[in-house]
């Protein structure tokens, strides 16, 4: 189910004129989680899947599509291919670009669960998906900047109000022109594209277990080194003292370091390496899931499964027999 509003929220300027306000969306203040989520975004957004399956949507449907990090303060489309060339107009003055970002700001707090469209002041549609990792908000696919019905003449009235208010100095016919170039579908082709968003929303969940455990970013050669050793060790009992040790970091900075720079905790870490080897293994029909456990170094059977749920989505199980059934 899609949520849908339209009038974002507004403060009095200096002049009397109402105004929206534009705000750090999600977050007033940027924490260690949201440089982890920022990190992991750039990764997937780097990736090859992603690139192709942005090129292929954009070719296909005309519409601007972008992957955000849960705290960011831009506007998604701008500079990107397809923008829209009305917004990329009135994105030059400050007011109306802080008309946009509040819209932004509301329909990724509203997308936080469900996929979400909002109509902005000019009547355009913009659509955020949420893409979670386990029961992790990471960041959101956002389409948008398009007509779902064709504008009108009484709509632009109110739209050169509104850029009057704004101090967006352009000529009217550039203007007028820019705002019925807009790219036009119909709701069912809007329906359509979003539920792709929402399958490459949950393909990109999956992806981002895989991009933890082989982040490439720049990191701390001490941290390099303790997820070679992670990986090395893995299928035995480990312990964060002894990586530290192995290291040569006390505990304490290690903990508070690795967070940082990885995105998510040791434990967390660890256990989504063996999670990474068991995918694998569940390949093999003839091992049983209890020794696949143990195999990569879960120490029972109902720890991994809860952990390999937590990670996937769906049970051991259920992974295989998805994957046998291809």
């Amino acid at each position: 189910m899609q949520t849908i509003f339209a009038k974002p929220e507004t403060t009095k300027g200096d002049s009397g004129d109402d105004f929206p306000i534009a705000a750090p969306f999600a977050a007033a203040e940027v924490s260690e989680t949201g440089n982890g989520n920022r990190a992991l975004v750039d990764a997937l957004a780097n990736s090859r899947i992603y690139r192709d399956y942005e090129r292929a949507f954009s070719d296909m449907t005309g519409l601007p599509i972008a992957l955000q990090p849960v705290e960011t303060w831009q506007l998604p489309h701008h500079g990107k291919r397809n923008e829209n060339e009305f917004c990329a107009l009135i994105s030059k003055k400050s007011r109306a670009c802080a008309a946009c970002l509040q819209v932004q700001e509301k329909l990724c707090l509203k997308a936080a669960n469900e996929p979400t469209t909002v109509v902005c002041p000019v009547g355009l549609c913009d659509t955020a998906v949420p893409v979670r990792m386990s029961d992790r908000l990471v960041g959101y696919l956002q389409i948008g900047q398009v007509f779902r019905k064709k504008p009108t003449e009484s709509q632009f009235k109110k739209v050169e109000q509104l850029c009057e208010k704004w101090g967006v100095d352009i000529n009217r016919e550039t203007l007028r022109k820019a705002y019925f170039s807009g790219k036009v579908i119909s709701v069912k082709e809007h329906d359509s594209a979003v539920k792709l968003l929402s399958i490459f929303a949950q393909h990109l969940a999956m992806l981002s277990n895989q991009v933890f455990i082989q982040q490439e970013n720049s990191e701390p050669p001490v941290i390099t080194k303790a997820r070679a050793y992670i990986h090395e060790h893995q299928t035995e009992e480990i312990s964060l003292g002894q990586v530290a040790k192995a290291v040569n970091m006390s505990s304490y900075y290690f903990c508070k370091t690795f967070k940082k720079v990885i995105g998510i905790n040791f434990t967390d870490y660890v256990a989504r390496v063996r999670i990474e080897k068991s995918k694998n293994l569940l390949l093999n029909p003839n091992l049983r899931v209890s020794e696949i456990a143990f195999e990569v170094g879960f120490q029972s059977l109902t720890h991994f499964n809860r952990v390999f749920k937590k990670v996937l989505g769906q049970s051991p199980t259920e992974y295989r027999a998805q994957l046998l059934a291809h």
